[in-house]
């Protein structure tokens, strides 16, 4: 209780500073030592680093820029993950609905003759507005939205165009069907999703746009995970970065790769992509939304590493992962931002406790998981299957664990 008290007063950074080390089985002297392996310039003595870790850890005082990176990488996350700028979420989300025009004016806009800048700027915000909304907007709302925007964008074909405008609403029209396809999917609608997305790779194509292209490589690559195809995974990976290589899509697709990896029982390979995904994440921009979906927040980097280390059997970084993961992705007053991923995690949560025989709380778990309106089927069919799998496998004959292995059933054939 006192642990708990304290971690309350510390800022969230210097206490995922000591969950790190611990879920390592790190002493603060070993954790300096690792910190020490990964610069790439000298550092002061052992007991001065140490001293400061010390300080780290209490939340007396906050690493400079240098030290938050060199954490960062020991650990091998990114620097932005671990700490984040402060921002404040309601400002970014005011800044991204205000479109400057109404709903009205611009479909008013875009039934004149002549496409305007301006008309072009309000549809470009409506996308991303779509896009942000991705995280929690319920599915068949969403896709109502989606796909009536889509169908307005692309009836601006018929309009006069210039050179610039039309390669600015084939990368709109890229942009909107990528989001259509991937809440088609979300939805359980695999064929459609898949017709849509290839539909965003061509506007992509045609358009010039690498992001557009990495993003359908990066949506390919999930659908193959979801569905058991794990080469088919590494294949998508491979493809998409061959378009995308610098592209936030890349990162995913790292981390798509390390997933596909993980459960095809490769370790060594699972820690290469992952390092390639965090590498090319930490030398990107910080995202100007984190809700948009097409954009790779940092703190997504543990919902990554998570899934991985889960699958290999690293309960204690697993579970301290999926804790971080629910931590970032739920507001001070409980609202859930993220509700897929914090799905997931409590998933990896139920994980854990099963393998450490608690099969009441893998259970409590396992059904929270199940419970939430914005949902991404396909994925959480999958982790929810994993974590079924284990309970039929250890508690075969127990009420609980049979309870609930009927209600993932359900959820398949819903």
């Amino acid at each position: 209780m006192a642990d708990m008290a304290a971690d309350l007063d510390r800022p969230a950074w210097a206490t995922r500073l000591r969950a790190e080390r611990t879920a390592r089985g790190w002493s603060q002297g070993e954790a300096v030592r690792a910190m020490r392996a990964h610069a790439a310039e000298r550092l002061p003595a052992d007991s001065t680093l140490l001293r400061n870790w010390k300080r780290w850890e209490a939340g007396g005082t906050e690493p400079d820029g240098f030290y938050k990176s060199l954490i960062a990488k020991t650990f091998g996350t990114v620097t932005a993950a671990f700490f984040p700028p402060a921002t404040s979420h309601e400002a970014d989300a005011e800044l991204i609905a205000a479109t400057g025009m109404e709903t009205v004016e611009i479909l008013a806009r875009l039934r004149s003759s002549d496409v305007s800048t301006a008309t072009l700027e309000a549809l470009r915000i409506t996308a991303d507005r779509l896009c942000c909304e991705y995280p929690y907007m319920a599915s068949e709302q969403l896709h109502v939205e989606g796909r009536a925007w889509l169908r307005r964008i692309t009836a601006l074909m018929d309009r006069r165009l210039t050179l610039a405008q039309h390669q600015e609403v084939l990368t709109l029209a890229g942009w909107v069907a990528l989001l259509v396809g991937c809440v088609e999917y979300d939805m359980g609608q695999r064929y459609i999703a898949e017709g849509t997305r290839k539909a965003a790779l061509t506007l992509g194509e045609e358009a010039g746009n690498a992001a557009i292209s990495g993003w359908a490589y990066e949506m390919r690559a999930w659908y193959a995970l979801t569905q058991g195809d794990y080469r088919g995974v590494i294949a998508a990976a491979e493809a998409g970065e061959a378009v995308a290589a610098h592209d936030g899509a890349a990162v995913q697709l790292a981390a798509q790769r390390a997933k596909a990896w993980a459960r095809l029982g490769d370790r060594r390979q699972v820690e290469t992509a992952l390092d390639k995904g965090r590498t090319l994440l930490e030398s990107l921009p910080y995202p100007e939304d984190t809700d948009h979906h097409f954009v790779v927040d940092p703190a997504k980097f543990d919902f990554y590493a998570m899934d991985c280390y889960r699958i290999v059997g690293e309960d204690r970084l697993a579970e301290m992962y999926a804790r971080e993961v629910i931590r970032s992705s739920t507001e001070p007053d409980g609202t859930e931002r993220k509700p897929m991923r914090n799905a997931e995690a409590r998933i990896t949560l139920g994980v854990v406790a099963a393998r450490a025989g608690d099969l009441d709380q893998a259970v409590s778990y396992g059904r929270r998981a199940l419970e939430g309106e914005r949902q991404s089927l396909p994925s959480l069919l999958m982790c929810s299957k994993e974590l079924a799998t284990l309970l039929r496998a250890r508690y075969p004959k127990e009420p609980e664990a049979v309870s609930y292995l009927d209600e993932v059933r359900a959820l398949s054939a819903s």
